[in-house]
């Protein structure tokens, strides 16, 4: 038997329900249905921001915004004038949920659960009369006369319009590659570096404000880096992985980096400094103290890199051992070997083409009543809550049309 609805949302995550709870308050007579594969809804809001939920980022210009989207950046720019990050707080603040900016711009609930988020979801799509409908897995979809046809592996479903939000599923890209629609091929995106390299072996935890860049391309990225017992994670890499995606594949992982531990001070000058730091404490052993703003283990760790021992004092100094150190500071060269991926956090580049969507409904342009959001496109963006400010984006606009 078909169990009919006025619209099908295959996805049960942030997209998929964001899209649903505004499509049933503008029209509460709407029949709406979720679609979700696994036994729960919303896993991955679950586990996001390490179990806060980053809801998403303190940044209020979609001029501004969508700088930090390597894919989408010009596709996001007329979506994020119709709803951006200020409609996002207003939206949660609204259904309850209050938000708080931290430091660095990454906004998530007072309460630091992303349970709180789930719990509004689940609400709201309560109080809607939202059907959702788990261990739904979809094994074909398709266009009859003037409504979508859905199989499941246990049901059979129609409905006239049909909004894909199944963020990075093969299979689903797969059946609408059979519909006609263009995949770009997915590549991994947000990972982490590694590294085995004897100057940074026994320092993990350590941390530093960095610039890096990848040896023979013009990657290049700026902010803090974590040393791990696998290699290098922080911002300053994660936005490298991202705005790299597909060269990073191409490359097989394996590539040379350059980091600058000085971040914006360039070889010439960390010279100069070096030589003011010798006249000044000349009797004082040189990898006793960092005289800049990271910590003493890995000041030391570069000293001895440059072949310097840890007693050899400033005066000691030779100008080729000074010419080493400042190199080893900013241009301290490192082979990496591979990737490490969060599961959580993994997010991938590659998708829907984006030519195929019309922008301003999020419709497909091959396929009238048929709409995508979130990360089924190919869209993604750096880590600190952007991924989730496009799902909100892109759900919005899906619900404006009907």
């Amino acid at each position: 038997m078909i169990k009919n609805f006025d619209i099908i949302i295959v996805g049960g995550g942030a997209a998929g329900f964001f899209t649903a709870i505004n499509i049933a308050e503008k029209n509460s007579k709407l029949k709406i249905a979720i679609l979700e594969r696994g036994k729960e809804v919303l896993s991955k809001v679950r586990v996001s921001g390490g179990g806060r939920c980053n809801v998403t980022h303190a940044c209020f210009e979609p001029n501004e915004l969508i700088k930090f989207y390597p894919r989408g950046e010009k596709e996001l720019r007329g979506p994020f004038h119709q709803f951006c990050s200020g409609d996002t707080i207003e939206w949660f603040e609204k259904h309850g949920v209050e938000l708080k900016i931290e430091e660095d711009g990454r906004m998530f609930p007072i309460s630091n659960s992303s349970q709180t988020i789930i719990d509004c979801f689940l609400k709201a799509t309560e109080k809607l009369g939202i059907k959702i409908l788990t261990g739904q897995i979809v094994q074909s979809i398709f266009k009859k006369e003037n409504h979508w046809k859905i199989d499941t592996q246990t049901d059979n479903y129609a409905a006239e319009k049909l909004i894909m939000a199944t963020g990075s599923n093969p299979k689903i890209w797969e059946m609408l590659q059979e519909q006609g629609h263009a995949i770009v091929s997915p590549v991994p995106s947000l990972f982490t570096f590694n590294i085995k390299d004897p100057r940074i072996k026994e320092l993990p935890g350590v941390a530093a404000k960095v610039t890096v860049n990848v040896k023979d391309t013009k990657l290049e990225s700026t902010g803090p880096l974590l040393i791990t017992h696998w290699g290098m994670s922080g911002p300053a890499i994660l936005k490298l992985s991202a705005w790299g995606a597909r060269i990073l594949h191409d490359k097989n992982y394996q590539f040379t980096i350059f980091v600058n531990w000085l971040n914006d001070v360039d070889t010439e000058d960390a010279e100069k400094i070096l030589k003011e730091l010798k006249q000044a404490h000349a009797k004082k052993a040189v990898s006793k103290k960092s005289p800049f703003e990271f910590p003493n283990r890995l000041w030391e760790s570069l000293v001895l890199a440059s072949s310097i021992e840890i007693e050899t004092k400033w005066a000691d100094l030779s100008k080729i051992q000074l010419q080493s150190l400042a190199l080893q500071l900013t241009q301290a060269k490192f082979q990496v070997n591979g990737k490490s991926t969060f599961k959580e956090e993994f997010v991938t580049a590659g998708g829907i083409d984006l030519k195929e969507i019309n922008f301003k409904t999020m419709e497909s342009k091959l396929h009238q009543n048929l709409y995508f959001a979130g990360e089924i496109v190919n869209i993604d963006a750096i880590t600190g809550g952007f991924n989730f400010q496009n799902a909100w984006t892109s759900g919005y606009i899906v619900a404006q049309n009907f």
